[in-house]
C-alpha cells in the first residue's frame, strides 16, 4: 500500500497523509501522538505503522479485533468488521476494553461512528450460548428478552423442534413458549440463582457453539497427549490460546501459512479436548499424512486411530479414538460398499469431541458443506493457509464453522525463520511472432490460452532457470495446470512429472527421487500438487500455467517452498517464478492471482528480459523451423486435450468400491 505525505495543513497539529485511496487529511493527532503507533478512521479502516518500537504488542491486539487487509514492510491496514469484533467478542473482550485499548493507541481520537459499531457488534455476545446435551442442541439463555428476540425471526421458528418434543422430560416445562430448566445447565447464570431458559432446534440449523470438555461425563475420554519432545511455538500457542482462553473449547478458524504447522495446531487441539476426534481432509494423501503426523507428535496408540478413505475402512479400538476421513468419503450421497456403509453409521452413531476441518476453505462448496449436518460435533477447527474464494462464499464459514479466532502475519513469521524468505518474480515471455498472430486470431479462449502456455521463449525461459538453478545445487518444482504442456514441457526437457492419471507408486517413486537423488532435482506437477505434498528439499518453484485469477492457489504454490528445510541457513533465500506471455490474457491473470501475496508483504520483480538466454546454448525451440513444428502440433491439438481440465486435489473425488 502507498503512503504519500502532504504538506502540512495550517492548524499546528494537523498531519495530512493519504493512504492508498483513502483520503485522511482530515485526521487531527492527539497530543503525544508520536509515540502511538494507530490511526483510526471513521469508516472502521485502522493503519498501523509498523516501524513503531510497540508495534509488535499493537499488531497482537488488532489480530484479535479485526481484518488484516495489506501488511507490507511499513504500513499496515486493518478492517473493522462484523465477523471480527464477533470473534473478539469471542475471546473475552468487551467493548469497552476494546474503545479503551484503540484510545491509547490511536494518534487520533477515536471516531464516534467506529466506537458505536463497536458497541453495536459486540452488545449480545455471551448472553446466548449452544450447547449440545445427550445428543440434542438447545439455544439457553438467562435473558429470555434475548431468546424472545430470535423466536421473532422466521429461520430461527422454522429450526425449533416441537414444544411437545422439548417437554419430554420432568425437568423442563413450557413457559411463554420457552422451556425452563432449572438446573440442567451449571453455568455461572444457574449457579447465581437465574432460571436459564432454552429451546430445542433440530441440528441443520446449528452454527458455532462452545464446548466445556472437562466437564463432559458423558462422553469417554481419550487419554493421549503430545510427546515430550513436541515443542510447540509461539506463534501456535498464541493460537491455541484463543480457543481454549476460557476453559472450554471455542469453534473457529485459525489461519496459518503453508509450513508454519498447521497440522500441529490441530493435534495440540486434540490433545487437549482429549475425546474423540473426526479429521476432514481434502485428499486421501493428506489423510495418510495427518495419520503419520498424530503417531509422531502425540503418544496416540496405533489402534486409538483409523482411516476411513476409498482404501482403508477401519475403527478404532476402545470407546475413544480418532478417525482421519475425507470430505469427499463423508459427504458422498452415492452407493456405498458394505464396509463404507457400516462406517458411515458408526461416524453418525458418535458424539464428536472435536472435528478438525483441514483446508477449511473447501467447506462453503455446496457437496461438502453437507459434512456439517452428517456427524455431531462438540467443537469445530478450521485450519487453513489461505481464507480465500473466487465465488465470495467464504463468509459463510462464520457460521458453518465459527469466527476466524487467530491469522499470522506471513512477514513475521519468516522474519524469525519459522518459513522461509522467498523472493518472487514475474517473467514476461514474449510471444513469437507465429505464435502471436495465431493466438490474435483464435476465437477459442482454451486455444488461446494453450498457444499462451505453449510460447516457445516461455519454454526457453523456464529451461533457463532451470540449468541456472539446478548449477546452484537447489531443488525446482515446474507447475502447470494446463496437462497438455506439463507433459510437454517435462518430456522436451527430460524431467519427471505427475499429472492425475500419473499411478501411485509411480507418485511415490518420482517423489523419492526428488528428495534423495542427486540425479532428480527438478519435477513437473500439475495442481494435484497445491496441496498435501511436502517437500522441504524443495527450494526453487516456476510456474507455467496456473488456474485463472485464483490467489489462492498463488499462495498454496509458494506454500510448497515456505518449508524449505534451508529456510534458517544465512542469506538463504527461496525463489517463486511466474512466467507469464507478454500481450495476453496471462498478464491480466496473473496480477489478480498476486494480491493476496502483496497483502502479506511480498513484492514481485518484474524480468521483462533474460540478457543471459541469449548467451545460452542448446535452448529448446530457438530455430524458426523448430517454432514452426511446435506451432502444428499445438494446433492439431483438440480444444478437450489442450484445455485445463485436470481436477483438483480440493476438488478429487475418492470412489469408493461400490459407489458409482
Amino acid at each position: 500500500m502507498d503512503v504519500t505525505t502532504q504538506p502540512q495543513l495550517p492548524q499546528k497539529d494537523n498531519v495530512s497523509y493519504i493512504f492508498g485511496d483513502h483520503d485522511y487529511t482530515w485526521l487531527s493527532p492527539k497530543n503525544g501522538h508520536e509515540s502511538r503507533p494507530l490511526w483510526v478512521t471513521q469508516d472502521g479502516f485502522i493503519i498501523l505503522e509498523g516501524f513503531s518500537s510497540i508495534a509488535e504488542k499493537a499488531t497482537d491486539f488488532l489480530a484479535t479485533i479485526a481484518e488484516p487487509v495489506s501488511r507490507p514492510s511499513h504500513i499496515h491496514e486493518y478492517k473493522l468488521t462484523r465477523q471480527s469484533l464477533y470473534a473478539a467478542a469471542s475471546v473475552g473482550l468487551e467493548a469497552d476494553n476494546i474503545i479503551q485499548a484503540l484510545s491509547l493507541l490511536s494518534k487520533v481520537p477515536v471516531p464516534e461512528s467506529v466506537i458505536g459499531l463497536i458497541r453495536d457488534r459486540t452488545l449480545s455476545y455471551g448472553k446466548l450460548r449452544l450447547v449440545l446435551r445427550h445428543g440434542q442442541h438447545f439455544v439457553e439463555s438467562s435473558h429470555p428478552e434475548m431468546l424472545q428476540i430470535l423466536l421473532r425471526d422466521h429461520v430461527i421458528r422454522e429450526s425449533l423442534v416441537a414444544n411437545s418434543e422439548n417437554c419430554g422430560d420432568d425437568t423442563t416445562s413450557a413457559v411463554g413458549g420457552l422451556i425452563t430448566t432449572q438446573g440442567l445447565d451449571k453455568s455461572e447464570d444457574s449457579a447465581e440463582g437465574h432460571p436459564v431458559e432454552s429451546f430445542k432446534i433440530r441440528s441443520s440449523f446449528l452454527e458455532a457453539k462452545e464446548y466445556d470438555f472437562k466437564n463432559d461425563t458423558v462422553n469417554p475420554d481419550l487419554d493421549f497427549g503430545l510427546t515430550p519432545s513436541t515443542t510447540i511455538r509461539p506463534y501456535q500457542k498464541t493460537s491455541l490460546s484463543k480457543m481454549f482462553g476460557n476453559g472450554r473449547a471455542r469453534s473457529g478458524i485459525i489461519v496459518l501459512p503453508c509450513g508454519a504447522g498447521k497440522t500441529l495446531v490441530g493435534i495440540a487441539a486434540s490433545t487437549t479436548v482429549k475425546k474423540s476426534t473426526l479429521v476432514l481432509c481434502t485428499s486421501s494423501v493428506s489423510a495418510l499424512q495427518w495419520k503419520q503426523q498424530f503417531l509422531l507428535w502425540s503418544n496416540i496408540k496405533p489402534n486409538q486411530i483409523a482411516l476411513f478413505t476409498s482404501d482403508h475402512k477401519a475403527k478404532f479400538v476402545g470407546d475413544a479414538g480418532i478417525i482421519i476421513s475425507t470430505y469427499s468419503m463423508v459427504a458422498s450421497t452415492g452407493k456405498r460398499s458394505h464396509d463404507s456403509e457400516s462406517m458411515m453409521d458408526f461416524l453418525k452413531s458418535q458424539e464428536w469431541g472435536l472435528l478438525l476441518l483441514d483446508e477449511v476453505h473447501v467447506v462453503p462448496a455446496d457437496m461438502f458443506r453437507k459434512v456439517l449436518n452428517t456427524v455431531v460435533a462438540h467443537a469445530k477447527l478450521g485450519l487453513t493457509a489461505t481464507l480465500l474464494r473466487e465465488d465470495e462464499k467464504i463468509d459463510h464459514l462464520s457460521y458453518l464453522i465459527g469466527p476466524k479466532l487467530y491469522e499470522a502475519n506471513w512477514a513475521d513469521l519468516a522474519s524469525k525463520g519459522h518459513i522461509a524468505n522467498v523472493k518472487c518474480a514475474e517473467v514476461w515471455c514474449t510471444m513469437t511472432p507465429q505464435f502471436f498472430t495465431h493466438y490474435l486470431q483464435e476465437s477459442s479462449s482454451r486455444r488461446r490460452m494453450l498457444l499462451a502456455v505453449m510460447n516457445p521463449s516461455k519454454f526457453q525461459a523456464c529451461q533457463f532457470l532451470i540449468r541456472y538453478h539446478e548449477e546452484r545445487g537447489e531443488k525446482i518444482i515446474v507447475f502447470s495446470d494446463n496437462v497438455y504442456a506439463l507433459k510437454m514441457y517435462a518430456r522436451i526437457l527430460g524431467k519427471p512429472f505427475i499429472c492425475g492419471e500419473t499411478s501411485q507408486p509411480e507418485r511415490v517413486q518420482i517423489l523419492e527421487h526428488f528428495q534423495h537423488n542427486p540425479q532428480i532435482n527438478t519435477i513437473f506437477l500439475s495442481k494435484i500438487g497445491d496441496t498435501s505434498i511436502d517437500l522441504p528439499v524443495a527450494t526453487c518453484l516456476i510456474q507455467v500455467s496456473s488456474h485463472y485469477g485464483s490467489r489462492r492457489q498463488e499462495a498454496q504454490r509458494l506454500g510448497r517452498i515456505l518449508r524449505a528445510r534451508r529456510r534458517n541457513d544465512e542469506g538463504f533465500n527461496a525463489y517463486f517464478y511466474t512466467l507469464v506471455s507478454k500481450h495476453t490474457q496471462e498478464m491480466y491473470y496473473s496480477t489478480k492471482r498476486q494480491q493476496f501475496l502483496k497483502d502479506q508483504g511480498y513484492a514481485f520483480k518484474v524480468i521483462t528480459d533474460f540478457e543471459e538466454i541469449n548467451q545460452e546454448q542448446d535452448l529448446v525451440h530457438s530455430t524458426p523451423d523448430e517454432q514452426a513444428s511446435l506451432l502444428d502440433m499445438v494446433l492439431k491439438v483438440h480444444e478437450s486435450e489442450g484445455g485445463q481440465s485436470e481436477v483438483g486435489q480440493n476438488e478429487e473425488m475418492e470412489l469408493d468400491n461400490g459407489q458409482h
